[in-house]
């Protein structure tokens, strides 16, 4: 696949490093419930390498999937890296036995989840590091996050992080951020029906910032609309395809990671790269947009 079918190329702000805008979310390579080995650990690997055979060169995970799994994986699968590859991984949370997503936000976390990250990769330094805010479930909360980003700042000054990202925050939140140290991405939940996130969009649209939304097809819920499966027919694609090529279309600088442990799925979700939207269909496709909820996502 070339790389122009990746939706083409993205370069992260005040650095080096160019993706192609559809990328690769490791999550699912994880256990039932992002947690424990997958049910076929040589799948896996093979997802991992067709994404990066396909041209995938950014690749999202964090140390708390499984929890260690899906970095073990990534490095039995990928070790050593290709050139030009970049992995981002997200710090901020913790999976005790109960299998529970609890916050892990203290210096002495942050610390110690990086070289976590640096072991489990196999690396010496991480390319980019998202401060992951626990905040509502799935959506944002306001509240300051300046204490976890100077740790942050002050690990990438002794060299073990290269740039720094946020995950699940507000618009406050990253001004309060890019005041300590500059801030490389942006990633939250958005999708056709979760659109709380377009006037942000647009603002680090025009700082050169890229947002990478997660659950792009939904999440844990699937995205279900009777229009995106009319446009999908008539079109000749995959709702999922659809949906992904909407995100693409919506602004330059969102940058895609879907992820899935099917090597099928995984070239479902490349070719949605090639898929071409017009204005019309694109209308019709914002009108999916779901009322706003109360409290986020």
């Amino acid at each position: 696949m070339s790389e122009a079918k990746l939706g083409g190329r993205f370069v992260f702000p005040a650095t080096s490093l160019t993706v192609q805008r559809i990328g690769y979310g490791a999550m699912q390579l994880a256990g039932p419930g992002v947690w424990g080995p997958p049910k076929n650990p040589d799948g896996a690997i093979s997802v991992l390498r067709e994404a990066v055979a396909a041209g995938v060169n950014h690749i999202d995970t964090a140390d708390f999937y499984g929890p260690h799994v899906t970095n073990r994986i990534i490095r039995k699968a990928l070790h050593p890296y290709p050139e030009g590859l970049v992995i981002v991984t997200k710090l901020g949370a913790r999976r005790p036995s109960d299998k529970s997503w609890q916050p892990a936000i203290s210096p002495e976390d942050l610390t110690a989840a990086v070289h976590d990250n640096l072991r489990n990769l196999g690396l010496d330094a991480l390319d980019i590091v998202n401060y992951r805010a626990m905040g509502s479930v799935h959506g944002p909360k306001e509240g300051s996050i300046a204490k976890q980003v100077e740790v942050l700042a002050d690990l990438r000054r002794k060299g073990l992080i290269r740039h720094i990202g946020l995950s699940n925050v507000t618009a406050a939140q990253i001004a309060e951020a890019q005041a300590i140290t500059d801030i490389v991405c942006v990633q939250n939940n958005y999708n056709l029906a979760c659109r709380h996130d377009d006037a942000l969009i647009d603002d680090l649209a025009r700082q050169g910032i890229p947002y990478v939304p997660f659950f792009p097809l939904g999440g844990f819920t699937p995205l279900q609309s009777s229009t995106l499966s009319d446009v999908a027919t008539r079109l000749g694609a995959t709702p999922m395809q659809v949906a992904l090529a909407w995100l693409l279309h919506r602004s330059p600088n969102i940058l895609l990671i879907p992820g899935t442990s099917s090597v099928v799925h995984l070239r479902e979700n490349l070719a949605a790269g090639q898929l071409k939207l017009s204005p019309a269909t694109l209308a019709e496709l914002d009108g999916i947009d779901s009322p706003p909820v109360a409290g986020g996502h």
